[in-house]
């Protein structure tokens, strides 16, 4: 899949990138998987909520980037200052969008192609904790790209 980072989110995405930078995410898989809803990953889902993660981030909400097919989010537990754990990131699944997280959870990307690969992540089957059977590994990288190239891997400049 590929993805723009957005500039009006830029703690997310300096620690995406910074994160990506180091190869974090390469030994790790996507945790959590709802068909309809999201598929997550980057740090484990355990009882210790987000111990594991390297930071956490204050939320950067922006009201004209919305929970919409595709939106790449922090993910966070419960806490009630809405900081996104460093580590942790989700894809949006439901192609209506989920409207109920705006403002909840920071989006701080979009997929521009391969929402097939989202697709099908999405329906591997899970078990009672959401949680894939088999694990789905993440390579993730960073690619800086001009216009012309983004518009070479099916993105449409404004």
């Amino acid at each position: 899949m590929l993805f723009w980072l957005y500039d009006e989110t830029p703690q997310h995405r300096e620690s995406f990138i910074q994160l990506a930078n180091a190869h974090y995410w390469d030994s790790l898989t996507f945790n959590r998987v709802i068909e309809g809803f999201v598929i997550q990953g980057g740090c484990p889902d355990t009882p210790a909520g987000f111990g594991d993660s390297p930071y956490l981030l204050k939320p950067e909400f922006v009201d004209s980037i919305r929970h919409v097919y595709g939106a790449v989010g922090a993910g966070r537990d419960d806490n009630p200052e809405k900081l996104s754990a460093g580590c942790q990131f989700y894809l949006v699944h439901d192609k209506d969008g989920i409207p109920r997280l705006d403002d909840n959870y920071t989006i701080f990307g979009q997929v521009f192609k391969g929402l097939d690969v989202l697709d099908a992540i999405a329906k591997v089957p899970t078990d009672s904790t959401d949680t894939p059977l088999e694990d789905i590994t993440m390579e993730v990288n960073v690619l800086e790209m001009s216009a012309s190239e983004l518009e070479q891997f099916g993105y449409e400049t404004p």
